[in-house]
């Protein structure tokens, strides 16, 4: 931590978020300082002599030149400690829902200070060391329960080794001491329950490990043709009403991951209300309780100042490092780093910097790839070896859905997955709107030899077989749109009907059923089996000289359409099916006839 000095300068211009002080001079950059006599909170992000640019995070209308300017001497950080979990923090980690006690009006006051973490509340903290043990950073020294859901685990401080004097259990506030630490150089290091942490700064790691774990979302368009690993990347970029929201959504709901970070970056409004009024009343499928009992929300939405978007994907990021240091699989859901990347040019220009492609800053691509870089699958620090992951999904809003603007391609050359939304597929109410012959996942290989250890093998190609026949559909409708679906052979036509199976049985999913909004691994493997081992057997009954009237018409059909809808305690009815459908293909009547003639 930056040793405390004052600093006290003057305003001497005002351009929007950006303001230029005088009289700065031994000020450091990402300081964060309090602008004008009504103390808004402000970041030094530029220093030329005496002079520092100063981003400001509250509105600045009413600010005059003159009025002071004062460094903390500390650069932007988090408060972390237990009471994080269920609450609605803004991008500088104030909370929202205690400013509005505080000041009896929804509307947040300027310059208002309100701990992130309340400073009242007490824990019942449970030891887990004892006094006289060697401790090294990362330890843990004990656990207090912070939610139902979340055991929330007091880590040794960063840097901070040597001998625990003293530890005491009980009931403690998050700034009363808890343990007592003697390093090696005899200096007592007091813990208590809270910490601070730079939000530019990476948390440190044991050792970093490969993504060959996968994420499952539930969403089979994701779990079975483009993979997440644990601690992965992924860009969901997309027009206006693709429905990036409601994947985001979906994913804070149903992915395999134990806390969940939402940041809702310059995203509307009433999304970020729909998302806040939601969670609370969804169930946690693996434990029944509210989902935000595990859940992270923060805010800076489209009328909420500009500069702070910056500091709300810092902000999250470092939570979900917290809690991955303490072993927790958290998902980040950050939506929608467009806004983010508007925010940076907007100050880029204030500050005259040379402008890169489109008026964003050159070093979009830099700031893009530094925020993806810190996910992944860690060994945390600590004896006992724990992992944790931070997978990261980010939303992208390219302007009139062209994939070709800088955002977008800074971030793909950062991201392992891209699932491009496709706003045609969207009209025709087909969701998730993932563009199947767009989209890529570079975990599919590494998670591939993982589910095929779990299926004899078989998943890998199944997968292979749906995408290609995915891609044959799309050139055979090439076909028929020029000359007819007469010209094509009933192999062909019977190709067109198994796509269509895929894209409408197994593809869509309704986010509002109760049953098909999620599948498991397992219910994803059997429906995409039966569906094609309905095509395997259908081919070869066609081949037979069976016609193709009779194969498309079968009942057999209507069952595959309803397997969406089977429930997950019921799986067992997709074997049968299984068996049923080669019973009634190896069953169907031959004519030995010329379908084409008849």
């Amino acid at each position: 931590m930056a040793e405390m000095r004052t600093i006290q300068g003057t305003i001497a211009k005002i351009s929007g978020p950006l303001v230029v002080a005088g009289g700065m001079s031994g000020a450091c950059m990402y300081d964060v300082v309090r602008v004008g006599s009504i103390g808004l909170v402000g970041e030094i992000i530029e220093l030329k002599g005496d002079t520092a640019s100063i981003q400001v995070y509250e509105e600045t209308s009413g600010l005059m030149p003159g009025e002071p300017v004062v460094s903390t001497g500390e650069p932007l950080s988090v408060e972390l400690g237990p009471g994080l979990i269920e609450q609605f923090y803004d991008g500088v980690q104030r909370p929202l829902k205690a400013i509005e006690d505080v000041a009896q009006s929804p509307y947040i006051s300027r310059g208002i200070a309100v701990p992130a973490v309340d400073r009242k509340r007490r824990w019942s903290f449970e030891p887990r060391k004892a006094e006289g043990d060697q401790v090294l950073p990362g330890d843990v020294l004990g656990v207090v329960q912070e939610t139902v859901l979340v055991e929330h685990r007091v880590l040794v401080p960063h840097g901070v080794r040597g001998t625990l004097t003293q530890i005491r259990g009980g009931d403690v506030t998050v700034e009363e001491t808890v343990a007592t630490i003697r390093t090696p150089e005899g200096e007592e290091k007091r813990v208590s329950l809270l910490q601070r942490w730079p939000v530019r700064i990476p948390r440190p790691v044991a050792k970093r490990l490969s993504p060959d774990t996968p994420l499952t979302t539930g969403q089979r368009v994701v779990d079975t043709f483009f993979l997440i690993a644990r601690g992965g990347t992924a860009c969901v970029p997309g027009p206006f009403g693709s429905g990036k929201t409601v994947i985001q959504h979906q994913l804070a709901k149903w992915a395999d991951a134990e806390i969940v970070v939402y940041i809702g970056c310059g995203e509307r409004g009433n999304e970020m209300t729909d998302v806040l009024l939601e969670f609370p009343e969804l169930e946690d499928p693996r434990s029944g309780q509210p989902l935000m009992k595990r859940t992270v929300l923060i805010a800076n939405t489209s009328n909420m100042p500009v500069a702070a978007r910056e500091a709300s994907i810092y902000t999250g990021i470092t939570i979900a490092e917290y809690y991955r240091d303490m072993g927790y699989s958290v998902a980040l859901m950050a939506d929608s780093t467009s806004r983010w990347a508007e925010a940076l040019r907007e100050i880029s220009g204030r500050l005259e910097e040379m402008p890169g492609e489109e008026g964003y800053p050159a070093y979009l691509g830099t700031r893009l790839a530094s925020f993806y870089e810190r996910a992944g699958r860690a060994i945390c620090m600590g004896e006992d070896g724990r992992e944790g992951a931070v997978s990261i999904i980010g939303a992208v809003s390219p302007p009139g859905g062209d994939l070709s603007e800088p955002v977008t391609q800074n971030t793909l050359r950062v991201t392992k997955v891209f699932w491009g939304l496709d706003a045609s597929l969207a009209y025709q109410r087909h969701f998730p709107a993932i563009n199947w012959l767009t989209s890529y996942s570079l975990y599919a290989e590494k998670l591939g030899e993982y589910w095929d250890n779990i299926y004899d093998g078989e998943w890998s190609g199944f997968r292979t077989e749906a995408m290609g026949l995915l891609e044959d559909e799309d050139r055979l409708k090439e076909i028929v749109r020029l000359v007819g679906i007469d010209s094509l052979s009933k192999d062909e036509r019977m190709i067109l009907e198994t796509a269509k199976s895929l894209r409408e049985d197994f593809l869509h999913q309704n986010a509002f059923h109760e049953v098909d909004t999620y599948a498991s691994m397992d219910k994803q493997f059997r429906m995409l089996r039966n569906i094609l081992s309905f095509h395997h057997l259908a081919m070869e009954a066609l081949r037979r000289g069976a016609l193709l009237k009779d194969v498309i018409e079968l009942p057999i059909r209507e069952e595959i359409a309803r397997m969406r809808y089977i429930d997950e305690k019921e799986l067992a009815q997709l074997d049968g099916l299984e068996d049923t459908i080669k019973t009634v293909l190896g069953n169907l009547a031959t004519t030995g006839g010329d379908e084409d003639a008849a």
